[in-house]
């Protein structure tokens, strides 16, 4: 199309109840929403317009968040003998309070933590979480129930699409994006995927397309590169195949899911540092960036 106008008019169709609207944007805008089209997720300016406008007013984001913070944390004693693992600072901020700014970026202010070791310094740190911009309810485990166990635990506060995240991770996602492509795919769960040099200590995927089509928990033989990171989209659906008790998403749902052809993957480029042991407690001390504006996670 010839951008050489000042400002043009563009058709922009909106989905389920559609209708047709004309609208005059500078150049330089059009410019800027032309970069952001990439033929495979956005595919013309009218669906980037749709969905810019869709981010804007907070329609496709979940709009709660699980964090799932019960664990020991053995492996970084002796810091948690009597620090729960979430309460661990980060460049003078605790851990889960990184995460905490990740949501608010996304204007996601409804926070589910799932506790269980030294849960009561955890509650009385963060209280109603009114303190951090929170909304925060609690659901809280008697004994381990692994990373599944927690979300079954939890059911009657989840009847929408929701995050699910472990609690000893910091990362940098673009949530809108990943959101968007999880919804187009209707899937059932989608996992946020980065890149390690050595994948056999986390749970793998093989992609085709996005379509997750093998997931291994700490292979010996990884089929790529592509891991786990510890951040999900899920729907309520899937909490009917949680089993009771203790339970692994990782094993005992994914698995099921990528069978069902309803498991994406989501790869994304931003940082993502795993503080599950003492040597990469402080690789995440002196390198992480801390949460980037929309801006950056554009860009």
């Amino acid at each position: 199309m010839d951008l050489r106008p000042s400002v043009q008019g563009l058709m922009v169709y909106f989905r389920h109840m559609k209708e047709r609207i004309t609208i005059t944007l500078d150049k330089n805008l059009i410019s800027q929403i032309d970069k952001r089209i990439d033929g495979i997720d956005i595919k013309n300016r009218s669906q980037e317009i749709e969905l810019m406008l869709a981010e804007s007013l907070g329609t496709n984001i979940p709009s709660k968040a699980v964090l799932l913070i019960g664990g020991k944390g053995t492996r970084l004693r002796p810091l948690t003998y009597k620090i729960p693992k979430a309460l661990l600072e980060v460049q003078g901020k605790a851990l889960t309070e990184h995460l905490f700014d990740l949501f608010k970026k996304y204007s996601i202010r409804d926070v589910v933590l799932c506790v269980g070791y030294l849960k009561d310094k955890i509650k009385e740190h963060f209280g109603d979480g009114s303190k951090f911009g929170v909304n925060i309810t609690y659901v809280e485990e008697n004994e381990p129930l692994g990373t599944a166990g927690p979300l079954k635990l939890g059911k009657n506060y989840l009847n929408e699409s929701f995050i699910a995240s472990n609690g000893d991770e910091l990362k940098n996602i673009n949530i809108a994006r990943m959101f968007r492509l999880h919804k187009r795919k209707d899937a059932l769960a989608t996992i946020a995927l980065t890149t390690v040099d050595d994948p056999t200590q986390y749970g793998v995927a093989r992609l085709d397309g996005s379509r997750i089509i093998k997931f291994v928990e700490k292979p010996s033989n990884p089929p790529s590169n592509l891991i786990n990171a510890g951040f999900y989209i899920i729907e309520p659906e899937v909490l009917d195949m949680i089993p009771k008790g203790f339970s692994m998403l990782e094993k005992d749902v994914f698995p099921k899911l990528a069978k069902m052809g309803r498991l994406r993957g989501f790869p994304f480029a931003g940082q993502w540092f795993d503080v599950g042991n003492m040597e990469r407690y402080k690789l995440a001390e002196k390198k992480w960036k801390g949460v980037v504006s929309i801006e950056e996670d554009e860009s």
